[in-house]
């Protein structure tokens, strides 16, 4: 099951309610057929409007306001065969969540536990290794900075800083 989107609140009386995609194309979270709710519950999902970022939408399932309040929170998630297939270079979020990171030179860096998308473009939210684990940082996602994602290898590699070789011979 992948997630594409979660339901924020109650739209209205007559049971509609507000979704935020996490889809690439906002309204394809009805695409894919009937959507699993966290509860287990499946809903057939019918895109009614767009209102600030988030979706109006509306289940035959789910007829009035307290229903409708009662999914708050909750994650919309479709089978994975429903998704289209992918461009070689382009990945699902949750295939990149847990892979390790590292820069060009071999450092490790620690593995992707968020993705992000603030405006300006792509960015991988990584947990620290060794002394750094509780830690998080951010990196951007996109090129120049971004050298591979090797699945098979659980990798991904990016252009970042330097060697520590680079930084001692700057000092000279």
């Amino acid at each position: 099951m992948v997630i594409i989107g979660a339901v924020t609140s109650a739209h209205g009386v007559r049971g509609q309610f507000k979704v935020k995609p996490f889809t690439f194309v906002a309204e394809d979270v009805a695409a894919y057929g009937p959507v699993r709710l966290e509860d287990g519950r499946w809903l057939k999902l019918k895109v009614k409007a767009t209102a600030k970022h988030l979706l109006i939408c509306e289940a035959e399932e789910i007829a009035d306001r307290s229903a409708a309040e009662a999914l708050r929170g909750q994650t919309l998630s479709v089978d994975r065969g429903m998704l289209p297939d992918l461009a070689e270079d382009e990945h699902y979020h949750a295939d990149l969540l847990g892979l390790k990171v590292r820069t060009d030179y071999g450092t490790e860096l620690g593995h992707v536990v968020g993705l992000h998308n603030f405006g300006a473009g792509e960015i991988l939210e990584v947990a620290g290794s060794g002394s750094k684990k509780t830690q998080t940082e951010m990196y951007p996602f996109y090129p120049p900075f971004l050298l591979d994602v090797d699945l098979g290898a659980g990798q991904i590699t990016l252009a970042i800083g330097s060697s520590s070789s680079d930084e001692a011979e700057d000092d000279d």
